[in-house]
Protein backbone atom coordinates (compact mmCIF):
# COMPACT_ATOMS: atom_id res chain seq x y z
CA UNK A 1 0.00 0.00 0.00
CA UNK A 2 1.36 3.40 -0.85
CA UNK A 3 2.63 5.56 2.05
CA UNK A 4 3.88 8.73 2.45
CA UNK A 5 7.38 9.07 3.80
CA UNK A 6 10.23 11.64 4.73
CA UNK A 7 13.52 10.24 4.74
CA UNK A 8 16.72 10.57 5.85
CA UNK A 9 16.17 14.09 6.63
CA UNK A 10 18.95 15.31 8.12
CA UNK A 11 18.83 17.32 11.39
CA UNK A 12 20.99 19.41 14.12
CA UNK A 13 21.13 17.80 17.65
CA UNK A 14 19.13 21.22 18.27
CA UNK A 15 16.32 20.07 16.04
CA UNK A 16 17.16 22.65 13.10
CA UNK A 17 16.68 21.09 9.53
CA UNK A 18 18.17 23.75 8.02
CA UNK A 19 20.41 26.69 8.20
CA UNK A 20 20.20 30.31 7.75
CA UNK A 21 20.67 32.46 4.28
CA UNK A 22 20.45 30.43 1.70
CA UNK A 23 22.05 30.62 -1.29
CA UNK A 24 24.11 29.39 -4.19
CA UNK A 25 26.72 29.08 -2.04
CA UNK A 26 24.91 27.29 0.88
CA UNK A 27 22.59 24.87 -0.22
CA UNK A 28 21.00 24.27 2.70
CA UNK A 29 21.79 27.27 4.59
CA UNK A 30 24.91 28.65 6.22
CA UNK A 31 26.52 25.36 7.69
CA UNK A 32 23.71 23.19 6.59
CA UNK A 33 25.83 20.52 4.90
CA UNK A 34 27.31 20.10 8.29
CA UNK A 35 24.05 18.25 9.04
CA UNK A 36 24.32 15.82 5.83
CA UNK A 37 27.71 15.27 6.05
CA UNK A 38 27.00 11.50 7.60
CA UNK A 39 25.22 10.91 4.51
CA UNK A 40 27.84 12.52 2.52
CA UNK A 41 30.30 9.67 3.48
CA UNK A 42 28.05 6.93 2.48
CA UNK A 43 28.67 4.66 -0.69
CA UNK A 44 25.17 5.09 -2.28
CA UNK A 45 25.38 8.89 -2.22
CA UNK A 46 29.06 8.95 -3.95
CA UNK A 47 27.92 6.65 -6.65
CA UNK A 48 24.75 8.67 -7.40
CA UNK A 49 26.77 12.46 -7.52
CA UNK A 50 29.84 10.69 -9.33
CA UNK A 51 28.16 11.52 -12.55
CA UNK A 52 28.23 16.06 -11.59
CA UNK A 53 31.24 16.02 -10.17
CA UNK A 54 31.99 19.22 -12.04
CA UNK A 55 28.66 21.37 -10.34
CA UNK A 56 30.18 23.20 -8.09
CA UNK A 57 27.42 22.48 -5.35
CA UNK A 58 28.41 18.46 -5.22
CA UNK A 59 32.28 19.21 -5.49
CA UNK A 60 32.93 19.85 -1.32
CA UNK A 61 30.45 16.63 -0.45
CA UNK A 62 32.31 14.29 -3.11
CA UNK A 63 35.14 12.04 -0.61
CA UNK A 64 37.99 10.54 -2.78
CA UNK A 65 37.45 7.02 -1.45
CA UNK A 66 34.20 6.42 -3.29
CA UNK A 67 32.28 6.31 -0.15
CA UNK A 68 31.76 3.70 2.95
CA UNK A 69 29.11 1.34 3.53
CA UNK A 70 27.54 0.09 7.03
CA UNK A 71 24.33 1.36 8.45
CA UNK A 72 24.51 5.21 7.44
CA UNK A 73 24.56 3.78 4.04
CA UNK A 74 21.48 1.58 4.04
CA UNK A 75 19.74 3.60 5.80
CA UNK A 76 20.35 5.91 2.69
CA UNK A 77 20.16 3.41 0.07
CA UNK A 78 16.81 2.20 1.41
CA UNK A 79 15.11 5.94 0.90
CA UNK A 80 15.37 5.55 -2.53
CA UNK A 81 13.31 2.15 -2.98
CA UNK A 82 9.80 1.58 -4.13
CA UNK A 83 9.06 5.29 -4.48
CA UNK A 84 6.58 6.73 -7.19
CA UNK A 85 6.86 10.45 -6.92
CA UNK A 86 8.40 12.86 -4.83
CA UNK A 87 7.27 16.27 -3.41
CA UNK A 88 9.62 19.10 -2.63
CA UNK A 89 9.44 22.79 -2.02
CA UNK A 90 10.36 25.64 -3.73
CA UNK A 91 13.39 26.49 -1.55
CA UNK A 92 14.79 23.22 -1.83
CA UNK A 93 14.84 22.76 -5.89
CA UNK A 94 16.98 26.25 -5.75
CA UNK A 95 17.68 29.36 -3.69
CA UNK A 96 15.88 31.36 -6.59
CA UNK A 97 12.78 33.69 -4.86
CA UNK A 98 10.28 35.35 -6.61
CA UNK A 99 8.78 35.07 -10.34
CA UNK A 100 11.30 32.48 -12.17
CA UNK A 101 13.57 34.88 -14.20
CA UNK A 102 16.58 33.56 -16.75
CA UNK A 103 19.97 32.77 -15.40
CA UNK A 104 22.21 35.16 -16.92
CA UNK A 105 25.00 32.97 -15.86
CA UNK A 106 23.53 30.07 -17.73
CA UNK A 107 20.90 31.93 -20.30
CA UNK A 108 18.07 29.59 -18.61
CA UNK A 109 16.12 29.04 -15.98
CA UNK A 110 16.65 27.35 -13.24
CA UNK A 111 17.09 24.21 -12.98
CA UNK A 112 17.58 22.42 -10.31
CA UNK A 113 20.77 21.82 -7.72
CA UNK A 114 21.30 18.47 -9.62
CA UNK A 115 22.60 18.86 -13.15
CA UNK A 116 20.78 17.58 -16.29
CA UNK A 117 20.18 13.60 -14.58
CA UNK A 118 18.99 14.09 -10.92
CA UNK A 119 18.79 11.48 -8.84
CA UNK A 120 14.83 11.17 -8.52
CA UNK A 121 14.20 9.49 -11.72
CA UNK A 122 10.13 9.89 -11.05
CA UNK A 123 7.81 12.89 -11.33
CA UNK A 124 8.98 15.23 -8.52
CA UNK A 125 6.40 18.28 -7.65
CA UNK A 126 7.73 21.29 -6.24
CA UNK A 127 5.56 23.59 -4.34
CA UNK A 128 5.43 26.99 -5.47
CA UNK A 129 3.81 30.05 -5.77
CA UNK A 130 4.72 30.98 -9.37
CA UNK A 131 3.74 29.28 -12.47
CA UNK A 132 5.76 27.42 -14.66
CA UNK A 133 6.19 24.75 -17.33
CA UNK A 134 6.78 21.24 -16.31
CA UNK A 135 10.71 20.49 -16.91
CA UNK A 136 11.42 17.06 -18.12
CA UNK A 137 15.25 15.81 -17.27
CA UNK A 138 17.05 12.88 -17.94
CA UNK A 139 16.57 9.63 -16.48
CA UNK A 140 13.02 9.80 -15.34
CA UNK A 141 12.68 12.97 -13.40
CA UNK A 142 10.13 15.05 -14.48
CA UNK A 143 9.62 18.63 -12.31
CA UNK A 144 6.21 19.85 -12.03
CA UNK A 145 5.54 22.97 -10.26
CA UNK A 146 2.54 23.45 -7.97
CA UNK A 147 1.10 26.52 -7.10
CA UNK A 148 -2.50 25.37 -5.79
CA UNK A 149 -1.34 24.02 -2.55
CA UNK A 150 -0.06 21.31 -0.38
CA UNK A 151 -2.91 18.93 -0.98
CA UNK A 152 -2.85 19.33 -4.37
CA UNK A 153 0.33 18.34 -4.55
CA UNK A 154 -0.03 14.79 -2.41
CA UNK A 155 -2.88 14.23 -4.79
CA UNK A 156 -1.07 14.77 -7.98
CA UNK A 157 1.45 12.30 -6.27
CA UNK A 158 -1.13 9.93 -5.41
CA UNK A 159 -2.22 9.37 -8.94
CA UNK A 160 1.40 8.88 -10.51
CA UNK A 161 2.99 6.95 -7.70
CA UNK A 162 -0.12 4.29 -7.87
CA UNK A 163 0.78 1.44 -5.33
CA UNK A 164 4.64 3.02 -4.61
CA UNK A 165 4.81 5.33 -1.98
CA UNK A 166 5.22 9.10 -2.03
CA UNK A 167 8.60 10.97 -0.48
CA UNK A 168 7.91 14.15 0.79
CA UNK A 169 11.73 15.64 0.33
CA UNK A 170 11.83 19.22 1.86
CA UNK A 171 12.91 21.60 3.29
CA UNK A 172 11.59 22.04 6.62
CA UNK A 173 8.43 24.35 5.67
CA UNK A 174 7.19 21.64 3.62
CA UNK A 175 7.87 19.05 6.04
CA UNK A 176 5.89 21.20 8.85
CA UNK A 177 2.68 21.62 6.51
CA UNK A 178 2.53 17.88 5.83
CA UNK A 179 2.74 17.09 9.45
CA UNK A 180 0.71 19.28 11.01
CA UNK A 181 -1.94 17.97 8.45
CA UNK A 182 -1.45 14.83 9.86
CA UNK A 183 -0.24 13.54 6.12
CA UNK A 184 2.78 11.34 7.12
CA UNK A 185 3.11 8.08 7.65
CA UNK A 186 6.55 7.89 8.41
CA UNK A 187 9.35 10.10 9.38
CA UNK A 188 12.98 8.97 9.14
CA UNK A 189 15.10 11.48 11.13
CA UNK A 190 19.16 11.15 11.11
CA UNK A 191 20.12 13.07 13.73
CA UNK A 192 23.35 15.18 13.00
CA UNK A 193 26.23 15.41 15.72
CA UNK A 194 25.95 18.70 14.83
CA UNK A 195 25.06 22.20 16.92
CA UNK A 196 23.67 24.62 14.26
CA UNK A 197 22.26 27.24 16.66
CA UNK A 198 19.43 28.84 14.29
CA UNK A 199 18.36 28.40 11.29
CA UNK A 200 14.85 26.92 10.20
CA UNK A 201 13.99 24.29 13.35
CA UNK A 202 11.65 21.53 12.61
CA UNK A 203 9.52 21.18 15.31
CA UNK A 204 8.94 24.26 16.87
CA UNK A 205 5.37 24.64 18.17
CA UNK A 206 4.30 21.38 16.83
CA UNK A 207 3.20 18.32 19.28
CA UNK A 208 3.97 15.38 17.26
CA UNK A 209 2.47 12.90 20.14
CA UNK A 210 -0.85 14.68 20.04
CA UNK A 211 -0.79 14.37 16.68
CA UNK A 212 -0.35 10.95 16.96
CA UNK A 213 3.10 10.15 15.92
CA UNK A 214 5.25 7.73 18.28
CA UNK A 215 8.95 6.56 18.05
CA UNK A 216 9.33 3.25 16.64
CA UNK A 217 12.84 2.53 16.01
CA UNK A 218 16.45 4.01 16.74
CA UNK A 219 19.65 2.98 15.36
CA UNK A 220 22.75 4.08 15.89
CA UNK A 221 24.85 4.22 12.39
CA UNK A 222 28.31 5.26 12.15
CA UNK A 223 28.29 9.39 11.82
CA UNK A 224 24.27 9.55 12.54
CA UNK A 225 21.55 8.43 14.55
CA UNK A 226 18.23 7.01 12.61
CA UNK A 227 14.77 7.54 14.44
CA UNK A 228 12.06 6.11 12.89
CA UNK A 229 8.31 7.91 13.71
CA UNK A 230 5.30 6.60 12.58
CA UNK A 231 1.77 7.30 13.38
CA UNK A 232 0.05 4.67 15.81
Amino acid sequence: MSQVKVGPFSISLDGFGAGPRQDLQNPIGVRGLEMHDWGFQTETFQKMVSPVREIETFQKMIRQSGGGRGIDNDFFAASFENVGAYIMGRNMFGPVRGPWVVDPATGDFWKGWWGPNPPFHSPVFVLTHYARPSLPMEGGTTFHFVTDGAESALRQARDVAKEKDIRIGGGVSVLRQYLTAGYIDELHLAVSPVLLGEGEHLFAGINLYQLGYAVVRTVAGENATHVLITKK
